[in-house]
C-alpha cells in the first residue's frame, strides 16, 4: 500500500515538475484591447482560445479596454506588453510626449482603412457631407471619428458644425431622440447601435470617411519598445499566432464568436456576429487591405496621415511616420496571404 502511495506521489510530483516547467519556458505577454469584449475582439480572443498563443509558447491574457487613448497610455506605462489601438491615437501620443522614455509603435496594421463614419437619420434631411454645415454633431470626446473630423471636414468643404459631448452608450439614443442631428462613431458599432434602438438600417445615412476623402489606417496592433527589444522572437510568435486565428474569424465570422461569448456571457451572439461581420467587409477585407496586403502598410500614406494628424489634433510637435512604424516583426508574404479574394 505505502509503496503503491510513494508511486502515486512520486508521478504527481514529477507532473507537477513538468507543467512547471512548460509554464516557464512560456512567455507571458499582457495584451490590452481597446474596447470592449465585442465581435472584432474574436481576431485576439480566438487565437487565445484555440491554442494559437500557447502552441507558439507565448501566455497570453487579453483585456478589455474603454478606448484607443487608454490602449496607447497602459502600452507606454509598461503595464501592458502590447495593445490595440488607433493609429491616429498612437500618433497623437508621441507627438504631444515627445521626451516619454517608451512611447509604443505600431507592428501590424489590422483595420487597414479608419472605421469612423458620420450617421445621421434620413429624415433629418442630411444627405451628403455639405449638409452638416450649422448642423448639432455629438460623439465623446475621445472618439476616434470626432478626433478625426477636421481630416472629414476639410476633404469635403464643410462649413462650421457645432459638438455636443456625451459619454458613449447616450451617442446613439440622443441621435435617435433628436438631441444632436448627426453622430460620429465607428460604423460598425454606431450603426449596430442605432439599430438596437428601433430604427431600421434602410433610415441611416451613414457617411464612411474612406468613401470621402479620408484615407487613415484604423486600429493596429501597438508595442511597448521594451519587449522589441528584450524578446524579438516573442513578439514575431504573437504575430503568427494571432495571423493564423485572424485566417479562421475571417473564414467563420458566426463560429468565432464563440470566443467572444466564452468571454462576456451576455454578448448578442447575432448582433456581434453581424459587427465582426461588418468589421471584416468595411476595415479588414477592404480593397486597400488587399493592395497593400494583411498586416501591411504603404509608406506615402502612413506619411500623408502624420502629416494630417499633426494639424487636425494641434500636437505640439509634428509626428514623425518613421517613429510610428516598426513592420520588422511581421510574418512571411505567404502567411499574411489571409484575405479572400474577389470581394468588392
Amino acid at each position: 500500500m505505502n509503496k503503491r502511495f510513494l508511486l502515486k506521489a512520486t508521478a504527481a510530483l514529477a507532473a507537477a515538475a513538468s507543467f512547471g516547467l512548460a509554464q516557464a519556458q512560456s512567455t507571458p505577454i499582457k495584451f490590452q484591447l481597446d474596447w470592449r469584449f465585442e465581435g472584432p475582439a474574436a481576431f485576439f480572443l480566438l487565437p487565445a482560445a484555440k491554442g494559437y498563443f500557447k502552441d507558439a509558447k507565448l501566455d497570453v491574457t487579453v483585456d478589455s479596454g474603454n478606448g484607443s487613448g487608454g490602449a496607447v497610455t497602459r502600452v507606454a506605462s509598461g503595464t501592458y506588453d502590447l495593445g490595440f489601438a488607433d493609429l491616429a491615437a498612437l500618433m497623437e501620443f508621441h507627438a504631444n510626449n515627445p521626451d516619454a522614455p517608451n512611447k509604443p509603435v505600431a507592428i501590424m496594421m489590422v483595420y487597414n482603412n479608419t472605421p469612423a463614419s458620420v450617421m445621421a437619420l434620413k429624415k433629418s434631411g442630411i444627405k451628403t457631407p455639405a449638409d452638416l454645415a450649422g448642423k448639432k454633431l455629438g460623439a465623446p470626446v475621445f472618439d476616434a471619428g470626432r478626433r478625426a473630423f477636421p481630416i472629414f471636414q476639410k476633404a469635403n468643404d464643410i462649413g462650421n458644425v457645432a459638438w455636443t459631448a456625451m459619454d458613449p452608450p447616450l451617442r446613439e439614443t440622443m441621435l435617435v431622440r433628436g438631441d444632436v442631428d448627426a453622430i460620429t462613431g465607428f460604423t460598425f458599432t454606431s450603426l449596430l447601435n442605432i439599430e438596437a434602438r428601433g430604427v431600421k438600417a434602410e433610415d441611416v445615412v451613414v457617411m464612411q470617411y474612406p468613401d470621402f476623402g479620408v484615407k487613415l489606417y484604423g486600429n493596429a496592433i501597438i508595442a511597448s519598445p521594451k519587449i522589441l527589444k528584450e524578446n524579438p522572437a516573442a513578439v514575431k510568435a504573437f504575430l503568427a499566432a494571432f495571423t493564423k486565428g485572424a485566417k479562421d474569424v475571417i473564414a467563420d465570422p458566426a463560429k468565432a464568436i464563440e470566443s467572444v461569448k466564452a468571454r462576456d456571457g451576455i454578448i448578442n451572439v447575432a448582433l456581434e456576429t453581424r459587427r465582426l461581420q461588418l468589421a471584416i467587409d468595411t476595415v479588414i477585407n477592404s480593397p486597400s487591405a488587399r493592395a497593400e496586403g494583411f498586416g501591411q502598410i504603404n509608406a506615402p500614406r502612413m506619411t500623408l496621415m502624420a502629416s494630417q494628424v499633426s494639424d487636425a489634433f494641434n500636437t505640439k510637435t509634428r509626428v514623425k511616420s518613421d517613429d510610428i512604424w516598426n513592420g520588422s516583426f511581421l510574418p512571411t508574404a505567404k502567411e499574411l496571404d489571409i484575405l479572400p479574394k474577389g470581394k468588392k
